[in-house]
């Protein structure tokens, strides 16, 4: 067997329809559109959805839900999470490292209350004054 010798098998493909050439094609004068109306004319037909001016479906359903873009890069993260942590300086990057947060987050805000068991310095990652009464008081501290 060659290439040159494969074929479609019987009937897997089937003539295009040339409308419009002749009554004996059987698809002759209106070509299969029918007697006037909009369907029939050159670029007629409705949108997308429409419903011949019955409500249409889609504004029928109510509407639900939003996921805000800035939601899938920004993370917030318990104090309490950061006994996780192996080392003690509290970056981004180190919260990434120690799988709290995930690769793609760009923000991350501390928040909540309760004891820390280390003292931790916090780098360049905001906190709630929770969290920051919770990190002073473990012996923390927190720059920038």
């Amino acid at each position: 067997m060659r290439l040159n010798d494969i074929k479609p098998a019987v009937g897997a493909k089937s003539v295009r329809r040339r409308r419009g050439r002749g009554v004996a094609s059987g698809l002759g004068k209106t070509g299969g559109r029918g007697h006037k109306g909009q369907n029939s004319r050159a670029g007629g037909g409705v949108r997308r959805g429409f419903e011949g001016g019955q409500m249409p479906l889609q504004r029928r359903l109510p509407k639900f839900g939003f996921r805000s873009r800035k939601s899938l890069v920004r993370e917030d993260v318990r104090v309490a999470a950061l006994e996780k942590l192996d080392d003690v300086t509290v970056t981004l990057g180190s919260l990434q490292k120690a799988g709290i947060v995930a690769k793609n987050v760009k923000y991350v805000k501390l928040f909540g209350k309760g004891s820390l068991g280390r003292a931790y310095t916090v780098r360049g990652i905001p906190v709630t004054k929770g969290a920051r009464a919770a990190i002073e008081a473990g012996g923390g501290t927190i720059e920038g």
